[in-house]
């Protein structure tokens, strides 16, 4: 290349470097740009740019420099491949040449000796090439240009079926193929006509089943997956595709997060057709694949929550446990016979201050007050006359302003006294109270337990047979021997000092209402209070889940909605549903030729697997917690019908 520039020649002074305060003289010339990694003698857009002129020269040292430059440049967002003509056609030339030829040579010299120099510098060159294609395929623009390059399609296809895809030193090339392969994936056709040399999916399908590698096994899952995404595409999935097993042998990894991405995303595609789906629900992984797609949500869950405390305590009634009983007063001997001397009228009236107490609301009838005098006085009326009943009554007023006698209107009228009620006693010490013959003794109660059982002997004393029944309160013991009930009767007294309450237990009864009565005679039966704190806490998501969590949450959906297709609680595709997510609809000719080797029985059996699948995954999708109402929806939906 007798015109070829000279990498060693001068650089003209208007390329070297300025300060910024550099004020360039007025010319009719644009100044140079002089950033760095700039250099408009070998970046300007004609056809004898250097760098594509180096890349096409066959002189190594020139090849390296322009490799070496493009490098550097492909990592900015400005560099477009289009702008250099010639430069994408000089890129593919060394990849082309290692696919080849190269490989070979490689191989077979690499086997017995070291390789030249010559040959490890033109293998450099060759992945250096696609490193720059890559690089540069991420942008839209190159991408684009890329995707309509005559030369794009059958390097990676030529790579794909004419390279050893398992050896090491081929890991890189593959690598970089396959990402370049990334950017057209989505647009591939395929068809049952398509020759297998055009087909990328059975060397793609292979790679990611046999390979150890993990980068390859994520790269190979991706490429399938952007291919498969093509509708037109729905008919190369194939129940028994060796890359699903190989997604689904890698989901467990959630900790490996772009293996386990790749996984769910193919698995995705796989089952986003409703004829693969139906296959997907016969595969004998599908029970596990259920589990390990909750799972995932579950642990991408984790640490994305609040926990939220709320007190839903409503007003509590209580009243004490340990109730001072009262009892009505009744006239002792001292005070009987300090008023029987007095005359009365005083007598009734010293009576009734002794007997009665004021009370607004409080009443008695006529008869009553009447009969509590007469029952105290009457036995001694021989020698203190009693006062007829009209005085009594009167004499209420006199005692208690604020009483009076009268009568309430009715049917049968009712004679009553109001405004007083009957003086009450505290009852202290009822648990020493003798309760022998049937609770008839008139004994009062005693101030200790011994003293109690000293009685409960003497009453012992008086039976004069040998089996007497239990006389205490209500026990139903019939026959005791006498030197047995002794022991028995121990079992009625109350120790003398009442059980320790433990730290925890309140001094107070809760209520089921504020105007439930207490105590009861029959406290078990009565309705259970409400609990005295009801704080409730739970854990609420802050933000989305990831994607991976997304894509495993959609995976659920497909998978139930087809294996509840024929049942009437099966989600549908009309307005009033969010319809299927993801799904893709299959022209009818496709799964036609599906189907057609699946007989009823087989859909019929994937359904009933997959609702078992869905009831034994229930447990767990109770734990699922989404932020999104709509994406909780569906697992609400799901719980509701795995129920039914």
């Amino acid at each position: 290349m007798s015109t070829f520039v000279n990498a060693n020649r001068a650089i003209p002074a208007s390329t070297y470097y300025r300060p910024a305060n550099f004020v360039p003289q007025q010319t009719s010339r644009p100044v140079a740009d002089v950033r760095d990694d700039y250099e408009r003698w070998y970046t300007e857009a004609v056809p004898s740019n250097r760098m594509a002129l180096s890349l096409r020269s066959g002189i190594l040292s020139e090849i390296g420099w322009a490799l070496d430059r493009l490098c550097r440049l492909c990592h900015n967002e400005l560099f477009l491949l289009k702008g250099i003509p010639g430069l994408i056609d000089g890129l593919f030339e060394w990849p082309e040449w290692y696919i080849a030829e190269g490989h070979k040579i490689f191989v077979e010299l690499n086997s017995l000796f070291s390789p030249p120099p010559d040959l490890v510098q033109q293998r450099r060159y060759a992945l250096e090439s696609l490193f720059v294609i890559r690089n540069a395929s991420l942008h839209e623009p190159n991408a684009w240009e890329l995707a309509n390059h005559s030369h794009t399609m059958p390097l990676v296809m030529n790579t794909l079926c004419d390279l050893q895809l398992d050896r090491d030193e081929n890991s890189e090339f593959v690598l970089h193929i396959i990402d370049i392969y990334h950017v057209i994936a989505s647009k591939i056709t395929i068809t049952s006509s398509t020759p297998s040399r055009s087909n990328p999916l059975p060397p793609l399908q292979q790679l990611a089943s046999k390979s150890s590698n993990r980068s390859m096994i994520i790269a190979a899952l991706t490429a399938l997956t952007l291919t498969l995404s093509n509708p037109t595409n729905a008919s190369c999935i194939l129940p028994g595709s060796p890359a699903l097993e190989t997604a689904i042998k890698y989901l467990p990894l959630f900790a490996d997060k772009g293996l386990n991405d790749a996984c769910i995303s193919y698995l995705y595609v796989h089952i986003s057709h409703m004829s693969s789906a139906k296959a997907f629900l016969l595969h004998p992984e599908m029970p596990g694949v259920l589990k390990l797609l909750v799972s995932l949500i579950l642990t991408e869950q984790q640490g994305l929550e609040e926990k939220i405390t709320l007190d839903i305590t409503g007003t509590i009634h209580t009243a004490p446990s340990t109730t001072l009983a009262t009892r009505d007063h009744d006239l002792t001997k001292e005070e009987l016979d300090n008023l029987l001397p007095k005359p009365e009228p005083q007598r009734c009236y010293e009576w009734m201050k002794t007997m009665f107490v004021s009370k607004l609301d409080g009443e008695l009838t006529q008869v009553d007050f009447w009969n509590l005098y007469k029952d105290v006085f009457s036995p001694y009326t021989d020698q203190y006359p009693l006062l007829v009943a009209s005085d009594v009554i009167k004499n209420v007023n006199s005692v208690f302003p604020s009483a009076q006698a009268m009568v309430l209107p009715g049917p049968s009228p009712k004679f009553i006294v109001r405004g007083v009620d009957r003086r009450k006693d505290a009852v202290t010490n009822e648990r020493f109270k003798c309760h022998w013959n049937n609770s008839q003794c008139i004994i009062p109660p005693f101030s200790s337990p011994s003293d109690l059982y000293d009685h409960l002997l003497e009453h012992l004393v008086d039976i004069e047979v040998s089996e007497s029944p239990c006389l205490w309160s209500s026990c139903t013991r019939t026959s005791i021997t006498k030197p047995a009930l002794r022991s028995h009767v121990l079992t009625h007294i109350s120790s003398a000092q009442p059980a320790e309450k433990h730290p925890s237990q309140s001094d107070t009864i809760t209520l089921p209402t504020e105007t439930s009565p207490y105590p009861t005679s029959a406290p078990t039966d009565r309705p259970p209070p409400p609990p005295r704190s009801t704080i409730i806490t739970y854990e609420r998501p802050i933000v989305d889940p990831p994607s991976n969590a997304l894509t495993a949450l959609l995976c659920l959906r497909i998978l139930f909605r087809t294996s509840f297709a024929s049942a009437d609680a099966a989600p549908r595709l009309d307005a009033d549903h969010f319809g299927f997510p993801g799904i893709v609809e299959v022209p009818d000719d496709q799964d036609q030729d599906f189907e057609d080797g699946h007989s009823g029985d087989d859909e019929r059996e994937g359904e009933r697997r997959g609702r078992k699948a869905f009831v034994g995954v229930r447990r767990l999708l109770e734990g699922v917690r989404i932020r999104d109402e709509v994406l909780m929806g569906w697992i609400t939906e799901i719980l509701s019908v795995s129920v039914e």
